[in-house]
């Protein structure tokens, strides 16, 4: 009895993690002796009232109690003091150190004590594994962490309020949203500048047992370029005066190596370009896989490794597992030996690629366990991480060279030779799919079965993506990972980009801010400034370079270039767009206004007249309740839907675009909804029909 007692009174160790579900989780591996809480992330921050900074005081950030965290500081101290011991288990990067160091702070814990947790994944054994090593709070992590946030709060905190007394309230300026704004502004320059030239194509049909096509590519072994219909006619008339002959074959074995395992940017791109999921919805997910999901017959379990990372490498006992479950799954010739390296010696190369935490929970056997999102992205995950661990694919390629005088035609054929990586990885591209050739010998006359030309025009290049923007963020080193999905969000919400199907557009006010920093502000849009930037803020971490050395050295050019901006800068009027049309309330013009949701239609005599009415897009399709005409609208969360522009009257709606069409089972609209059998879906639940 007394033993009971005694453990039922002793002290538990106390273990702080960010968020509940990390708690829960977490809780369960290590037991009863254990008591796991969260801090909700941070807990002190710079204030958000005011710029927080003593710059006179050498740039001394002053941190305060986030509001509304009272309770949660009250019940971390309760703990702690009730506590044995007391372990900071936040995120293992600069983020989570910096929160661990305000714990510490809070919470009166020695910076000297072992009192640091860090995992990069959350099993079972690498949790008790990750108790047995504490470490003191790195606190070269942490000033890399302060710098960043101070440098980013000069910068926000004083261009933004100048946005807001020369433009409108409202607008935000930043070191990495502003330097990623100036790269869709120039891209959408270019588009707007690009003069199409003029060029033709001229390709040769044959057929020998089957059919295959061949382009025109050199003139006496030279580049050809065909620029206009003249040209194009007389090497027409000039090739039907000749033959054609096989002039060389040349056959190889083309080796195509499986991707790296996934960083967070390249995660980022191929969960745009597979799953059509945006940044902030791929973090969001990724999240919940890393803290843990509930699985049946297993419980809580973390799913993937640390979502934050710029890191390729992978741990040994990693690839031993992986090793092993593809020689027993689909055989010891799948079984590749990879090395991967990163792009540079990168500070975050502390951490593994984002890979599953146990690659024997196969995406399909847990898939009851997932939500429908969560499963595409951890099966986009733990095929990208298998398919990096197995051999190469193999291709038999064969390059023709068909002859007519002076003139070369081109093509090439290629056929599967081993899937290696890609029986896990499908590939998409053209170049990895079979394209048979007929048997061909030097010297074989072909006959012809038609010869054309065809007139093209170069294109514009292409408007930046999500997925492109990451890609390019990245490679000119602007912003970290953690960064990406959050900057675009901004940029969206600022009204400064708009989202044309996947396209990333700038507004004119886009423009005009950009315009203004590129003026005034030229270092902090220069992406080359920025990537500098990166690196010595990155130094903090590395070399140890003292954080506010890399603050003092931007602020003093920083501060000039605001006080001549300040002076410079006269007040920009932004007129509302009218509609044309006049208010039914008191007669004054209705204009176009930006709201939090999209753009509306408001009186132009408020706030003394306060009509507002939605902008109306009609798709064509006439409500089968009552006639009127369908139109496209935003739910109060910002959402799109379409419904009847008879509303209240008349309450039809679709969540997906319906079509002038009816399902030939039930007469409800056809929806514009993707299925496995097609690209159209019955509207009505509970019909099955889809074409």
């Amino acid at each position: 009895m007394a033993t009971a007692q005694a453990t039922k009174t002793a002290k538990k160790t106390l273990v702080i993690v960010e968020s509940p579900s990390k708690a829960k989780t977490i809780g369960k591996y290590l037991g009863a002796r254990y008591k796991v809480i969260a801090s909700v992330g941070h807990v002190r921050d710079l204030p958000k009232s005011k710029l927080g900074i003593d710059i006179e005081d050498d740039f001394e950030p002053q941190y305060i109690a986030i509001r509304g965290k009272g309770d949660i500081i009250k019940e971390l101290r309760k703990e702690a003091k009730k506590a044995s011991k007391v372990y900071l288990a936040t995120d293992p990067d600069r983020e989570g150190e910096a929160i661990s160091w305000h714990l510490a702070f809070l919470l009166g814990i020695d910076l000297d004590t072992p009192c640091r947790i860090e995992f990069n994944e959350i099993t079972k054994n690498t949790i008790k594994e990750a108790m047995k090593h504490p470490r003191k709070i790195d606190t070269s992590l942490v000033d890399a962490q302060q710098a960043r946030r101070v440098l980013d709060r000069l910068v926000g905190y004083q261009i933004s309020p100048l946005l807001w007394r020369k433009v409108k309230k409202g607008l935000s300026a930043g070191r990495v949203q502003s330097a990623a704004l100036k790269i869709i502004c120039d891209r959408e320059r270019e588009i707007q500048n690009f003069v199409p030239q003029e060029y033709w194509t001229i390709t040769a049909e044959f057929k020998k047992g089957r059919s295959f096509a061949a382009k025109l590519a050199e003139y006496n072994k030279k580049k050809l370029t065909i620029e206009n219909g003249q040209q194009n006619q007389k090497i027409l008339d000039e090739l039907a005066a000749g033959k054609y002959v096989v002039g060389s074959l040349n056959q190889k074995e083309r080796i195509k190596k499986p991707y790296a395992p996934f960083t967070t940017s390249s995660m980022q791109q191929e969960a745009s370009n597979k799953l059509n999921f945006n940044t902030k919805k791929t973090m969001m997910i990724a999240q919940q896989l890393y803290e843990g999901v509930e699985i049946k017959g297993q419980g809580t379990v973390g799913l993937i490794t640390y979502l934050r990372t710029d890191s390729v490498r992978i741990s040994e006992d990693a690839k031993a597992a992986a090793a092993e479950f593809i020689k027993e799954t689909y055989g010891p010739e799948y079984a590749g030996n990879n090395f991967y390296s990163n792009k540079k010696k990168d500070i975050q190369d502390a951490h593994e690629a984002i890979r599953p935490s146990n690659v024997h929970l196969v995406p399909d056997d847990i898939k009851d366990s997932l939500s429908n999102d969560q499963y595409k992205l951890y099966r986009l995950i733990w095929c990208r991480f298998l398919a990096s661990q197995m051999t190469a694919a193999r291709f038999d390629n064969l390059q023709v060279e068909i002859e007519n005088g002076p003139y070369t035609f081109k093509t090439t054929g290629s056929k599967l030779l081993f899937d290696g990586y890609q029986r896990v990885y499908s590939s998409s591209v053209d170049e990895d799919k079979d394209r048979i050739l007929p048997a061909l010998e030097i010297g074989e006359e072909l006959d012809p079965k038609k010869v054309s030309g065809e007139q093209n025009f170069t294109q514009p290049p292409s408007r930046y993506t999500e997925a492109s923007l990451v890609k390019e963020l990245e490679d000119k080193n602007i912003g970290r990972p953690s960064t990406y999905a959050p900057t675009v969000g901004t940029l969206a919400e600022r009204k400064y980009v708009k989202r044309e199907k996947k396209s990333l557009v700038p507004t004119e006010l886009g423009f005009l801010v950009t315009g203004m920093m590129e003026e005034y502000f030229k270092e902090i849009v220069d992406a080359g400034f920025t990537a500098e930037m990166e690196d010595k803020l990155d130094d903090v971490e590395i070399k140890d370079t003292p954080w506010k050395n890399v603050i003092r050295e931007f602020y003093g050019p920083f501060a000039k270039d605001l006080a001549a901006a300040d002076a410079a800068i006269e007040k920009v009027v932004i007129e509302d767009q009218p509609t044309g049309e006049s208010c039914e309330l008191c007669g004054k013009p209705m204009v176009i206004k930006a709201g939090r949701f999209g753009d509306f239609i408001a009186c132009s005599g408020y706030p003394t007249c306060k009509n507002t009415k939605p902008i109306v897009k009609t798709i064509g399709v006439v409500c089968p309740k009552c006639g009127k005409d369908i139109v496209a609208r935003k739910s109060k969360r910002g959402k799109l839907f379409y419904g009847c522009s008879g509303y209240p009257d008349c309450d039809q709606s679709y969540w997906y675009k319906p079509v002038e069409k009816k399902c030939p089972k039930c007469e409800a609209l056809l929806i514009e909804r993707k299925t496995k059998k097609g690209n159209l879906s019955c509207s009505n639940a509970d019909c099955d029909y889809t074409e």
